[in-house]
């Protein structure tokens, strides 16, 4: 095993450590431990490309021979791009681990668990692409999903819990991040939001409630509350993109006419129409601020394409277009 593959072999471990301390139910210090371990596994990450890229001494210090560089010296020798919303989240990460011993308290969940998890794919994703180490192979898909137990951060409960010191500095932690959240993309943070439907089927209900029309206080009900540029925020192109992504990735054997395929703009047209995934409003947000009305979609609208093409990834292009052609075309709007 060259001392590339052990760096590797470590840094897959420190991954999976982390994973698995952030998502114990039990633990009380799961942002601390998780924090530390995400660290050391980006830093053997970084390194094993290093040293691959510009040679092994590319991790030394040249005054300290003896002594390899920090976490932040590989990021700034691999993310040369200060604002680059991948290096931002790294900085971040690293700045909850160096004072974690100090100010962590349970309410820093609710601030840092949208730029953990961003921290986490940003780290499989460039596994794949520094290395090509598939860690879904390693940690199932559904794992890398962090465990989220988060209590919104009531600033008057904060002040009346810890003493001053702490809670100013869990506010302008806060402060700090949340428009950092607003002002980048998902390199930076996933959004963790919770969204309230009204349904008279009990079946899709996760929570039952009943109406007093003699209750003293009032209630206005909200019948639908969506922004989309929260909700369905991936036009066509972005969508096409991610595709193709995850079909190099898994290596999917995606066919055309008994030729290798890849997703373009024809084949996700097919997809929508087939699929009515335009008519299906979780899918997709239908912008009509002109007479040819725009389209942008969902994270749910690219899952589920995906599972499509994994489910028959030699056939179903064939299929949709095959069918498609048997109906009456329709106009054509334009993709947002």
């Amino acid at each position: 095993m060259t001392a590339t593959e052990r760096i590797l072999e470590k840094s897959k471990e420190a991954f999976i450590m982390a994973i698995e301390i952030y998502n114990k139910p039990t633990l009380k210090y799961r942002l601390e431990g998780f924090s530390f371990f995400i660290c050391n596994a980006w830093e053997l990450m970084l390194k094993a490309y290093l040293i691959e890229r510009d040679g092994e001494d590319a991790i030394y210090y040249h005054d300290k021979p003896n002594r390899t560089i920090s976490l932040e010296n590989c990021i700034q020798k691999v993310f040369t791009n200060e604002k680059s919303p991948l290096r931002k989240n790294l900085d971040k990460v690293i700045e909850l681990r160096n004072t974690s011993t100090h100010f962590i308290t349970e309410e820093y969940e609710s601030v840092y668990t949208p730029l953990l998890q961003a921290c986490v794919f940003n780290f499989v994703e460039k596994m794949m692409d520094f290395h090509n180490v598939d860690m879904t192979q390693i940690i199932p898909e559904n794992f890398i999903t962090l465990s989220v137990r988060i209590n919104a951060l009531d600033e008057t409960e904060i002040r009346g819990k810890y003493t001053k010191q702490i809670a100013e500095k869990l506010i302008s932690v806060r402060d700090d991040i949340e428009p950092m959240v607003e002002e980048n993309n998902s390199s930076f943070a996933i959004k963790v939001e919770h969204y309230h439907y009204l349904t008279k089927d009990k079946n899709e209900a996760t929570e039952v409630y009943r109406i007093d029309n003699t209750a003293s206080e009032g209630v206005r009900i909200i019948k639908e509350l969506k922004n989309p540029n929260n909700t369905h925020k991936y036009n066509a192109k972005a969508c096409i993109k991610e595709l193709n992504k995850r079909i190099v990735r898994d290596n999917i054997p995606l066919k055309f006419r008994g030729k290798d395929a890849v997703i373009n703009n024809f084949h996700f047209r097919n997809f929508t129409a087939y699929f009515g995934i335009k008519e299906n409003e979780k899918l997709c947000f239908v912008y009509q601020i002109s007479t040819q009305p725009q389209y942008s979609y969902s994270q749910q609208a690219i899952d589920f394409i995906y599972d499509q093409i994994k489910s028959a990834p030699e056939k179903i292009l064939d299929d949709m277009h095959e069918k498609l052609a048997e109906k009456k075309p329709t106009p054509g709007a334009k993709e947002f």
